[in-house]
């Protein structure tokens, strides 16, 4: 017999994680990124409390290295702690960054915590606070840093659960943008196994793969690079004696990284791009919801500011007028630009300058037709780059990069030699 229960699924926790290549960030920006996974920590144990979740499932990576810090190992025991005394369980497995290999301290755990083995997949009976059996929980930890089996082949449902949630920490698919650790395929967790819910960890952007049977990645509760951008938290199952779930997500992070652009089409002068640029700043820390942000943005579209921001310094002195008109306060939501990147191109009529009789006309169709044939392209740049192929230094580097020649090279140079040309233009 079901009954309807509420959970928790995170994963992905990275305790203590070093932000490396933050050496000249301002010191309140380097304190709040430093902080923000023990933030995000706090802030799961309020919001189960909060909610009054039954328990937590957490899927792997709790801690950021095998040989986990002190603060971060004993910041967990805390809030376990804190949990146990409203009555709510942990069940964890530890995954490629925190296998259970690793170094540790002699610490004892809450009497609410599970920690599952790493030799083979365990079960254990999963209850709401009021003392109801409510499902079984089923995982693995890693026992080492690198695990390429199929951990999920070997995951099966005992017959007396009224429901199944499986934890796993594995690439499911084959996500490139991750190490292939435990490799699974989707159809095999949702075949006939027999599981209601995969809580998924390892992968860090939160997604859905499969309804009923649920296969759900909570992604990583606190962005941890500029790759990681958006909000950041975990998932609160509700799930009925039917066994229907309902999905709701719960933000975590206190530091949160974006990324915006702006057009500079109609734009005319430094300042009015300078304005611009701090309407959109003020857009973004108003939709963080009071967080921390750190914000990356993107120049695009064409205009006659083109050819200025193709100069370093320009985009140098923007950055730093966005950076030291803003306050870095402790305790209050604040917003860094940490970079600023020019990706725009001349204020070219491409349609004129296809049929136009002149140097720049035929530039333009030139590049246009190397762009259509790979082959001309690739003996074309070879000729271009002969000269300083035979240079010591850069010569290697080239060689490097030539076997898969960037696309974007013609691109970039189209768009410089004509904003040269169409820059001249104005002046002359």
């Amino acid at each position: 017999m079901s009954v309807p229960f509420r959970f928790i699924h995170a994963a992905d926790l990275h305790l203590d994680s070093p932000f490396r290549g933050l050496a000249n960030a301002p010191a309140p920006v380097r304190e709040a990124l430093m902080e923000s996974t023990f933030a995000a920590l706090r802030e799961l144990t309020h919001a189960a409390i909060r909610n009054q979740v039954d328990f937590i499932v957490l899927a792997g990576d709790l801690f950021d290295e095998a040989d986990r810090s002190l603060r971060a190992q004993l910041a967990l025991v805390k809030e376990w702690a804190k949990l146990e005394e409203h009555g709510i369980a942990v069940y964890v497995i530890h995954g490629n960054h925190d296998p259970l290999s690793g170094a540790r301290a002699e610490l004892k755990l809450p009497s609410n915590v599970v920690v599952f083995g790493s030799d083979q997949m365990e079960y254990r009976p999963a209850y709401r606070r009021s003392g109801e059996l409510a499902a079984f929980i089923y995982g693995r930890s890693y026992g080492t840093r690198i695990v390429t089996e199929n951990m999920a082949a070997a995951y099966q449902t005992q017959p007396e659960a009224p429901f199944h949630i499986a934890m796993l920490h594995g690439n499911v698919d084959g996500d490139g943008t991750h190490d292939p650790y435990a490799p699974c395929e989707l159809q095999e967790l949702i075949g006939s196994k027999g599981f209601d819910y995969w809580a998924l960890g390892h992968i860090h952007h939160r997604r859905v793969l499969h309804e009923y049977p649920h296969v759900v990645y909570a992604g990583n509760v606190q962005g941890r690079n500029p790759r990681e951008t958006g909000a950041k938290g975990c998932l609160m199952v509700d799930v009925t004696a039917a066994k229907a779930l309902e999905l709701s997500f719960v933000p975590l992070d206190s530091v949160r990284w974006l990324e915006r652009s702006i057009s500079i089409t109609g734009i005319g002068s430094e300042q009015e791009l300078l304005l611009q640029l701090e309407e959109l700043l003020d857009l973004a820390l108003t939709d963080s919801d009071g967080r921390m942000v750190m914000l990356r943005i993107v120049l695009n579209g064409r205009g006659p500011l083109h050819h200025k921001l193709m100069e370093p310094v320009v985009t140098r002195v923007l950055l730093e007028q966005l950076q030291e008109g803003r306050a870095l306060s402790a305790g209050e939501g604040w917003i860094h630009v940490y970079t600023l990147e020019a990706n725009t191109g001349a204020e070219i009529r491409t349609e004129e300058l296809e049929a136009e009789d002149s140097f720049a006309g035929e530039l333009y169709r030139m590049s246009m037709e190397l762009s259509k044939d790979q082959l001309k392209w690739r003996a074309f740049a070879q000729d271009a780059i002969k000269g300083a192929a035979n240079h010591a230094k850069l010569g290697r580097v080239l060689r490097r990069e030539w076997e898969e020649l960037p696309e974007q090279w013609l691109e970039q140079g189209r768009e410089l030699a004509l904003g040269l040309l169409h820059g001249n233009e104005r002046e002359s």
